[in-house]
């Protein structure tokens, strides 16, 4: 969807589901489970503002329901 790095986590974490399930849509399966484990750390690794654990939950609570997340079958 798009190159910038920015654009790109502003879109991840702006608590928008529907804009992140889109986004998410456009990702390779080994990105999106690059993505899902770095998201699932930033709600539980130490160094993250609190700001950035909600956003990363709430990017979590959106793509929740997909059945192509990484490890849902397991």
């Amino acid at each position: 969807m798009t190159d910038d790095l920015e654009q790109f986590w502003s879109i991840m974490l702006g608590r928008d589901p529907e804009s992140i399930r889109e986004l998410w849509a456009t990702l390779a399966a080994e990105e999106q489970t690059a993505l899902y484990a770095h998201l699932q750390r930033m709600t539980t690794e130490e160094g993250w503002l609190e700001a950035q654990r909600i956003s990363a939950q709430a990017a979590l609570d959106a793509l929740a329901d997909l059945n192509d997340l990484p490890g849902k079958d397991e």
